[in-house]
């Protein structure tokens, strides 16, 4: 099964307000195991980037000022994604983003229906928890020293380690991983051990068995080594 982490970076928290998207990362997941492939892109929001939003991302007017617009890079987007389920953490939030950049775009809006939320999963799944990214990479044991600002594609590969814990974890993959390199232990398929014709020569020295048959008299009459010699 193919699978979209994603994650977008804004100028603002409402689209109905005028802000826009400023950045949008994408990771693969086949059979929720990264494949290496991720597609990223920033973006002219065509407005001033409030003091808020830059103090999340970082990312400043002047530098948004030489990159696309969402119009020029919207085929690419929906191309990537094509009908891959979209794993995003608090998705209604970047799903309204992407659907207003999309309408004004003139471009397909995205279906609810292809969305899997992973505040929503770990919300069920850690009631009462924290559920903020950061809190869920805690949790798991996720390493967090690379993320002093918010970028779109460090979350989505953060977001991807959190999403496989969510899941099933580590044991799922180790069984997924196991599935397709020893196809052999599958049942009914395991390989028939057969004695050897011919036994190995012992490694042991005679002096290394006279030492051993001394220890072993030292252990008493009902000691298991006795059973073996």
């Amino acid at each position: 099964m193919r699978e979209i982490i994603l994650d977008t970076e804004t100028t603002g928290l409402e689209p109905k307000e005028g802000h826009r998207i400023v950045e949008i990362g994408c990771v693969e997941l086949v059979n929720s195991i990264p494949t290496g492939r991720t597609w990223h892109c920033y973006l002219n929001p065509e407005r001033e980037m409030p003091e808020q939003a830059f103090a999340v991302h970082g990312l400043s007017s002047e530098f948004l000022s030489g990159q696309p617009l969402f119009a020029d890079k919207a085929d690419e987007f929906l191309a990537f994604v094509e009908s891959a389920m979209l794993v995003i953490h608090n998705a209604k939030f970047d799903f309204g983003f992407l659907n207003a950049e999309l309408g004004r775009a003139a471009r397909p809006l995205l279906a609810w229906d292809r969305i899997v939320d992973t505040l929503a999963l770990a919300r069920r799944r850690h009631p009462g928890s924290p559920a903020s990214l950061d809190a869920l990479c805690r949790r798991y044991g996720i390493d967090l020293s690379d993320r002093d600002l918010h970028g779109a594609l460090l979350d989505c590969r953060l977001l991807a380690s959190v999403y496989v814990e969510l899941v099933g974890g580590k044991q799922a993959r180790l069984e997924l991983a196991g599935d397709r390199a020893q196809p052999a232990d599958l049942p009914g398929t395991a390989a028939t051990v057969r004695p050897r014709p011919t036994p190995l020569p012992a490694r042991l020295t005679r002096e290394e068995r006279e030492a051993h048959r001394t220890f072993v008299a030292t252990l008493g009459d009902n000691a298991a080594w006795r059973r073996y010699e």
